[in-house]
Formats: structure tokens, sequence, C-alpha cells
């Protein structure tokens, strides 16, 4: 099937769906399994989505994931409501690339999650909001999900050894701002989860903080090179690791 094949389908798909939300709302249709029927809209609706997706017409797929997102919440169905939110903002990173889009459905997904007591579904989207948001220099909103999500993560048994990921990632965000900040919070990190100070995340932070304080442009990037070549920087850190280096002076070389 061709895309314009995909696209008429899709809409014929909505436009039932729309029937089953009318049907649904009538005396009978209320009396006789509404809400059975506004699930068959939704089902439409996400498969209207699918086909719209395959024929990359984006704002329609987006369309539908939106209607049936308030048919849910309307019927009290928050996780699966923050599911489609989910979806939306993944369309919004990948294809529409249009972040602040994608952060405002993360962020409604974590809502929706946190509402239902699903918290370890809602801290992966916020960590999605706080990747972006470093990214637009919102530091201060990266901080504060970093930090809450490994408070959380260090009093779990299960979660305990990701807590350190969580602490580098809020530190590295201060120390973008300021670096008094950052040195105030790798101590409070370590004062709040001991096994920080342990961790090769916590020893580089204080390498990284000497070398700011002596304007050593080398041995920061000797310290980030002999990190990297045990825990591979991804790009988040390495784009994170060139701001900072670019307040020491104008960058020189590149980190690698």
């Amino acid at each position: 099937m061709d895309n314009s094949g995909k696209e008429k389908e899709a809409n014929a798909l909505m436009a039932e769906a729309e029937k089953k939300v009318k049907s649904s709302q009538s005396f009978f249709g209320a009396l006789f399994g509404g809400s059975s029927k506004l699930e068959e809209a939704c089902d439409m609706l996400v498969r209207a989505a699918n086909m719209y997706k395959m024929a990359k017409n984006w704002c329609e797929a987006i369309n539908c994931l939106n209607r049936a997102i308030e048919i849910y919440t309307d019927m009290g169905r928050f996780t699966i409501a923050a599911k489609h939110h989910i979806s939306i903002a993944e369309i919004y990173e990948t294809e529409l690339v249009d972040v602040d889009k994608a952060i405002a459905h993360y962020e409604q997904a974590a809502d929706y999650y946190r509402g239902e007591e699903s918290t370890s579904s809602a801290n992966k989207c916020l960590l999605k909001v706080a990747t972006y948001a470093a990214q637009l220099e919102q530091y201060q909103k990266a901080i504060e999900i970093y930090e809450q999500v490994g408070t959380h993560a260090m009093d779990s048994t299960l979660l305990k050894y990701s807590a350190k990921d969580h602490f580098f990632k809020a530190a590295l965000c201060h120390f973008c701002v300021d670096h008094l900040n950052a040195k105030l919070a790798v101590q409070k990190y370590e004062e709040m989860f001991p096994a920080f100070s342990d961790s090769r995340e916590c020893k580089l932070l204080k390498k990284l903080l000497d070398a700011w304080e002596e304007q050593n442009v080398d041995a920061y990037t000797d310290s980030v090179k002999e990190f990297d070549t045990i825990s591979r920087l991804d790009q988040w850190l390495t784009t994170m690791l060139l701001r900072i280096k670019k307040t020491i002076q104008d960058e020189e070389s590149d980190l690698r």
C-alpha cells in the first residue's frame, strides 16, 4: 500500500472513531456499553496514528494520538494517556525535531505517571526532559530533575548504582553555570550519598574543579581523556564538558 492508500485508511479509521465517540455519548449508547465504544474509538485512533506514521504524515499522527489522549484522560486512564504522550514526544524528538514540544509531552507523561504512582516510569520521562533542558542551557531545571531522580535512586536497592550518574550530571550542569556552585554540589552529594565519593565520576569532578581553579586547560583535557578510556563519553557528556572547558579559556583543542 502506498502512502496515499495508508492515509485514506487512516482517514476512514478517524471518521469511524469519531462515530463511536458520538454514539457512546447518546443516551442509549451510554446505557449499552458506552465505555467499550470509547475503548474501540481509541484503538482506531491509535491504528490511524500508526498508518499516518507509515505515510510520514507526522502532524496527523500527532492529532490522532492527542484525540486518543483526550478520551483516555476523560475516562481516567492516565497510564495509557502517558504512553501516548511519550509517542508524541518521540515524533517531535526524531522526526519534527522540535525539542520544546518533545519536552512538554515528556513532562505531561511524567505528571500522569506520578499521579498513578508509577515513579520509575515518571523518572524515565523526567530524565529525557533533563537531557534536553541542559542542552538548551536550562540548567536549573535539569539540576532539579537529576537531584530528584538521584535521591530516589539512592534509596532503592535496585537503582542505587545509577544514583552516581544522576549526581554527576547535576554537578556538570552546576559547573556550566558556576564553578563554586559545582564545588558545593559535589560536597552535598557526597554527604547525601557516601558511595558517590568513591565513584570515578566524583573523582573526575574533583580533578576538573582543580584544573578550573588553576585555569589549566591541559590538566582538564587529560582528566577527561583518562576518564573516557574506561567510561566512554556520550554526546551529552561531551557537550557539557566542552562547555565547561570553554569557561577556562577559549577552546584550544578538542576534548579527544
